[in-house]
Parts: structure tokens; sequence; C-alpha cells
């Protein structure tokens, strides 16, 4: 069998060249806080793709996506190995890019803390007297550059993004911009509804997009997992505070109560992430995870 190396290799995720395709891995690595933690969680990589496939199926009326397959028999044999199989995805060659698309239907996080601050998010003015996690009247799109591992995304605002989308196509910059724009507000109300009607509120989420070799806009990356999304069950839910959520928040909140923590983490709170993991995948799916 050959060894193969990944061509690249995010902080989650290793992307391995397959000739005309990609084969992305989902690893079961968690990062917080832009680092990679020391712990690796069972079964996430798994939950990534597996997630990743169904909002894939389910917004293909919207747009296209990259996926061609999660089989492991669609792939070389080096993928046919245990460790890959639920965790790798044979995707379509895009040229992704340079803006993660960022949407906000409920106000929470550095969303949160900028309003405090200044009314706004990300440079949107909001109406006045929004409590924490509370619904906003329309969901609101908040681009950011993408970084190079180590380094943070940098917001941005929606005329920023049509000026750094120019840089790379010169005449193309507000249209790519709008169609970012739109795409992402457009998936992101699909999939809120449907999360919503099976309990889970998705807060926040991140897509990324790429070109096919014809230049149409496909949706790229990973989709709506917890990784990417905050996911909040519906049941309980209040503004006026912090949400329990149904993503790493709980090892986000370990590490802050405890700063000496070497970036590494108590099993049980590696257990009580995957549990939420799995959790979120069968209310949005109605299925175990059978990996």
């Amino acid at each position: 069998m050959q060894e193969l190396k990944p061509i690249k290799e995010g902080k989650v995720r290793e992307i391995y060249d397959n000739g005309d395709s990609l084969i992305m891995v989902a690893t079961d690595r968690i990062s917080c806080f832009d680092v990679i933690l020391n712990n690796e969680v069972t079964k996430k990589g798994t939950v990534l793709t597996q997630m990743s496939k169904f909002w894939f199926d389910l917004t293909e009326d919207i747009l296209p996506n990259h996926m061609l397959s999660v089989d492991v028999k669609d792939m070389p044999e080096f993928f046919q190995q245990e460790k890959y199989d639920g965790k790798s995805m044979m995707c379509k060659k895009l040229e992704m890019l340079p803006i993660e698309c960022i949407v906000r239907g409920y106000i929470t996080g550095s969303g949160w803390e900028s309003y405090k601050e200044n009314g706004t998010v990300c440079g949107i003015a909001l109406p006045e007297g929004l409590k924490e996690s509370d619904k906003l009247p329309e969901p609101i799109y908040t681009p950011s550059t993408k970084a190079e591992i180590g380094d943070h995304d940098e917001n941005i605002s929606f005329e920023q993004s049509v000026d750094h989308l120019e840089k790379y196509y010169p005449g193309r910059g507000r249209e790519l911009a709008e169609k970012l724009r739109d795409n992402t507000i457009a998936l992101y109300k699909k999939c809120a509804e449907y999360a919503l009607s099976k309990g889970i509120i998705i807060a926040d989420t991140k897509f990324e997009f790429g070109l096919d070799e014809n230049g149409n806009m496909v949706i790229g990356d990973e989709m709506l997992t917890p990784d990417s999304s905050r996911f909040w069950p519906a049941d309980g839910y209040e503004a006026g505070h912090g949400q329990p959520s149904f993503d790493k928040q709980f090892a986000r909140d370990w590490l802050k109560a405890n700063p000496d923590n070497d970036w590494t983490l108590p099993q049980e709170i590696v257990d009580k992430t995957i549990e939420k993991y799995l959790q979120a995948y069968k209310m949005l799916t109605g299925k175990d995870l059978d990996k």
C-alpha cells in the first residue's frame, strides 16, 4: 500500500491530493483559541465529516458543494485503513475564495462584546436594547480574511471584502462579494430553520466557498459542524445570558477557568465534548453515528 502524505494540514483537517480530486480527512484533533490541544477526541472527525455530508445533501437546491464521496471504497487503498473510515471525504478541486463567510443569527461571543461597547457587530449597527443571546431581527453577514495557522482571522466589513476579492479577481470583486454574502445568508436561513425544527438553534456559523473549473461558486470545506458553528439547545433557550452549547464550549470554558492548563484537557471534559457532538448529530440527522 502506498503511504500518502497530506499536501496541506490545518488545525483539525488534513488534505491529500488524489489527482483530479482531493481527500479531506477530519482528524480527532481539537483546537481552541486557534491552538491545537494535546488531546484527541475520539469520533470527533467522523462527526464532522458525516455532519457536513448531511448538510451538503440538504442544501444542493441552493448551491452545489464539493463532496464527491464519503465512502473510503471510492478512495485509494491508503484511506481504507480503519483510522480513515468515516472521517474522509473525497472532494472536487476548487479555487478557494480568500474570505471566511460568517453569518450570525443571534448575538453572542465576540459579537456581543462588540455590541456592548458601541452597539455594532463588525461595523454593522444593530437595534438598541439587545440582550446577550438575543435573536437578531435578520441574520447578519460578517466576513473575515483567512489567516495562516497560528494567526487570527481578521473581521472586515462587506466593502473591505469587495476590495480584498478585487485584489485576487480584478473586475469581479463586488460580484463575488455579493454572491458570497447572498449564498451565506440563504444557506444559513434554510439550515437554521431546519435545525430549529429538530431542537437546535444555530446561533452563528462560518462557510467557505470556491470556484469550480467553470468559475461557478461551490460550497467547500466543512459545513455546519460543531467546529464551525455555535449550536444551542432550543429547549431552555433564554436571552439575557450565555447558552449551553453542543460544541467546543465545554473545552473553551475549562481552558479559560484553568489558565495553567498547558493546552491539555482532563478526560471528563473530552468525554463531555464528544457526547455533545454525538447528541447534536443524532438530533439533526435522526440517526446515531454508526462509525
